[in-house]
């Protein structure tokens, strides 16, 4: 029985879903830094809003190291399958960045839509974050 091969790593590399990638993983690591501005945090008791603003300043290093195999693994095509191990991790980027878009377009506040930034680009990538979450969970049969 041979073993399967991830083929999110041939779409990030070969076929440029990096871009969105790094884009959402930039986006996610904006988010948890501004997390205090965050009107869903204003609405949370106090002691969880300390207890979220305390996860996301340890996710962003994370976040950074991420980034950092994904550029070092463009570089070499066998280092992207590495990142398989990264896969939640990516999808969960992902879903901030599509979750952020939608809430700038559809509630319009402010803290969602300066994240967000360029509405137009936003409705653009959603597309590419559609493929990209289908993409990252093929495996070869």
């Amino acid at each position: 029985m041979s073993e399967k091969l991830w083929l999110g790593g041939i779409y990030l590399k070969d076929e440029g879903g990096y871009d969105i990638v790094l884009k959402s993983l930039n986006h996610y690591k904006n988010r948890l830094k501004t997390i205090e501005n965050s009107p869903e945090l204003k609405d949370a008791a106090a002691m969880f809003a300390s207890v979220l603003n305390q996860q996301a300043r340890k996710t962003v290093p994370k976040i950074n190291e991420v980034i950092e195999k994904i550029q070092s693994s463009l570089k070499d095509t066998r280092s992207m399958n590495n990142l398989e191990e990264e896969k939640q991790f990516l999808e969960k980027a992902l879903s901030c960045y599509e979750s952020d878009i939608h809430k700038a377009e559809d509630i319009g506040h402010e803290y969602f839509i300066k994240l967000v930034g360029d509405m137009v680009q936003a409705r653009k990538d959603l597309k590419n974050i559609k493929i990209a979450l289908e993409k990252i969970n093929d495996f070869s049969e």
